[in-house]
This record gives C-alpha cells, sequence and structure tokens, in this order.
C-alpha cells in the first residue's frame, strides 16, 4: 500500500510539473510581447525582452558642432557642446571617428586627429575639440560613440496604436466580422452533426468521408474558386461583390468542416439510452436536438467558438479578399499591418500590436476555458 500510495504521490507531482512546463511555454511568448511593447524603441532593436531590466548598448554617431560655435581659450581655439539632449540619461563607454573603428578610444580620453587637433568626449556626452588655430570646418567633426543607457519603459506605443486614425473603426469592422462568423457555423454543424450522429439516411458515411477529406484542403487553394463563385452568384442576383454578407459565407464555408467533424464525435458518444427513452416518449428529432443534445453538447460547442473566433479574429487573408482593404473596410489585423509601413521594421509597433490583438481572444478564451478540455475530449469516450 505504501509503494502504492508512493508511486501515486509521484504520479501526481510528475502531473503537476508536466501543467507547469506547459503554462510557462504558453506564457513566456505573451509576457515577452508584453514587456517588448511597453520598452522603449531604441532599446528594443537593439536587445531582447529578457534583458529589459538590464543596461543596454548602442553605437550611434552624431556630430560637433561647426567652426561658428569655437571660442579662443588660453592660446587654443575650442569647441564645446555634448552629443546627448538636454535630460538624456546615457552614458559615454567609448568613441571613435572612424565608422571602421567606432569605440577606438575610451570616454574621457583625447584622441588625436591630427595637426594637433584633439577631441576629447566624456562619459556624459560632453566634448572637446582643441586646435593650436582657428577650425575653417563648415560642418562638425563626426564622431562615433557607444552608449549604455538604463532600462527605459513608455507607453507612447500603446498611444500610437490606439489613438491612430481608423483604429476604433477597424475594431468595429473585426467584431462585426468575427461575431457572425463565429454563431453561423456552429448553427449549421449542430444541426448537420446530430443528424449525421443519430439519423440514418442514404449516403450518410460518404458525406461524413467527404467532409473528413474537406478538413485537409488548405484554404490558400480554395479561396480562389470560392470568390469566383462568390462572385458569380452575386452579379447574377445584383448583390455588390464586397460585403459583410460575403466574408460570413467564406469563414463559415472554412469552418464546417472541422465544426461538423467535432460536434458529430462528440454527439455520437452520448448516451444511446437517452435518445432511446426520448424517442418512446414520442419526441421528435427536433425535440430531441434542442431540449437534450443542445444542452448536453455545450462544452464541444463553447470549445470550437473559441477555435472559430480565433481564427476568424486574427484572419486577414480572407478579410482582404471578400471585405476589401479601403479604410472603412479594413479589419483590426489590416489596420495595425497598414501602421507598420512597407518595410515592417517598427518593432514597438508591431509588438504593441500583437498585444492589443490578443486581449479580446483572452476574454473570450478565459470566459469559456472550463469547457474547453471538455470540449477537446469530444468522443474519446463513448458514453454505455
Amino acid at each position: 500500500m505504501a509503494s502504492s500510495r508512493g508511486k501515486s504521490f509521484i504520479g501526481r507531482f510528475g502531473v503537476h510539473i508536466a501543467v507547469l512546463v506547459f503554462v510557462a511555454i504558453w506564457t513566456i511568448p505573451t509576457l515577452g510581447i508584453l514587456v517588448s511593447s511597453l520598452r522603449d524603441k531604441d532599446q528594443l532593436i537593439v536587445s531582447g525582452w529578457w534583458t529589459a531590466l538590464s543596461t543596454s548598448s548602442q553605437t550611434e554617431a552624431g556630430r560637433t558642432d561647426a567652426a561658428d560655435k569655437q571660442v579662443e581659450k588660453d592660446g587654443k581655439f575650442l569647441i564645446m557642446g555634448n552629443l546627448f539632449g538636454a535630460g538624456d540619461a546615457r552614458t559615454v563607454t567609448a568613441f571613435g571617428t572612424k565608422a571602421q573603428q567606432p569605440t577606438q578610444f575610451e570616454a574621457g580620453t583625447a584622441a588625436d586627429l591630427g595637426e594637433g587637433v584633439t577631441l576629447q568626449v566624456n562619459d556624459d556626452g560632453s566634448y572637446v575639440m582643441s586646435s593650436p588655430k582657428a577650425f575653417e570646418i563648415t560642418r562638425g567633426q563626426r564622431v562615433y560613440f557607444s552608449a549604455s543607457a538604463p532600462p527605459r519603459f513608455t507607453t507612447d506605443n500603446y498611444r500610437t496604436v490606439l489613438f491612430s486614425e481608423g483604429i476604433g473603426r477597424s475594431f468595429i469592422n473585426s467584431l462585426t466580422v468575427t461575431i457572425p462568423a463565429t454563431i453561423i457555423p456552429i448553427l449549421i454543424a449542430a444541426y448537420a452533426a446530430y443528424a449525421l450522429a443519430w439519423m440514418r439516411f442514404p449516403g450518410r458515411a460518404l458525406l461524413i468521408a467527404v467532409i473528413i477529406g474537406l478538413l485537409v484542403v488548405p484554404l490558400q487553394m480554395s479561396l480562389i474558386p470560392l470568390l469566383k463563385l462568390y462572385n458569380g452568384v452575386g452579379l447574377f442576383f445584383g448583390v455588390p461583390a464586397k460585403t459583410y454578407l460575403g466574408i460570413w459565407l467564406a469563414h463559415t464555408g472554412f469552418g464546417l468542416p472541422f465544426a461538423i467533424y467535432l460536434l458529430r464525435s462528440y454527439i455520437a458518444g452520448l448516451p444511446r439510452e437517452i435518445m432511446e427513452s426520448a424517442r418512446i416518449d414520442g419526441a421528435s428529432d427536433f425535440e430531441i436536438f434542442v431540449k437534450i443534445v443542445l444542452p448536453l453538447s455545450f462544452p464541444v460547442l463553447a470549445s470550437f467558438a473559441i477555435f472559430q473566433f480565433l481564427w476568424v479574429w486574427n484572419d486577414l487573408l480572407v478579410a482582404m479578399v471578400f471585405l476589401g482593404s479601403g479604410s472603412d473596410q479594413l479589419v483590426l489585423t489590416g489596420k495595425l499591418n497598414a501602421l507598420l509601413g512597407s518595410r515592417g521594421g517598427d518593432w514597438e509597433i508591431l509588438t504593441t500590436s500583437a498585444f492589443v490583438t490578443i486581449i479580446v481572444p483572452l476574454i473570450v478564451f478565459f470566459s469559456l476555458q472550463r469547457y474547453f478540455v471538455r470540449g477537446l475530449l469530444a468522443g474519446s469516450v463513448k458514453g454505455g
């Protein structure tokens, strides 16, 4: 018994450790996005988010003042100034005058520039350029320096994203697309799943095989044929091409195979005795479906709702094709993508946008998460 209890304790401990590992694997990337979205953009491009609390170093270039700012002192001509702006807390660690050797001299030392000209850059960014004769340079001396800076955090990234023009409209567009595109497939798939699980009709097995086969069809392969079909039908009935109806139908078509497969697996595992008792009491298939199957199937319905909501909310390709890319048609992902520009190098906008887009899915997930695992196990255990 002691050995059995010992194994049971070890087993439970192992399960807890495994759960913690998986939670960490899923949480760390999200934490990284959050930290990166709050970092100063200059520090973000030179170091990873895990160094956010440590001092960062970056090599930059600047110029001294020109000859018109020189002063004469003790027989020498001096140009003095500071490479940093007011309130800059960075510290210069090394400097140089050539791009090939940007850290040739340590901060505080005098660099010989030839013909008696010296340049001294101090750790606070101040500099003194000295010459035995008057300077004649019309542009300042190019200076390269390595500067270390303390951690800097800011909310400017969020102000840029949340208060950019059109972001509110794109958020409403995303909700307008996502909510119906989540509800419609569930309604259709629930009826189809019940019929395929408990009703007998010719071609039922073939229909199930076709639905399973559709699970492996890539979205990109079916996107253009579906668009041509929709445009043809819309032209015949005089319906505009770029409408919410089109994108709802598109997401419904792409989501139905998985929805029917998942719901059928769960509904087929419901106890047969309940169905038979209801039939004996004179209940029709519709009454059994509405009063028995739907309430018992809520876990799997919630699970699919989470999946479908995430897919549609994060979608960009289908939205661009079926809804358009106009300022009044862009969904949130499209608008945030436009903020990145053509090169997409604004990392502070990218990380902030990523965190903004996951807020709503996180709310949906945590609202329905207690049904998530039960829904994922749909059909794994058959009823007696």
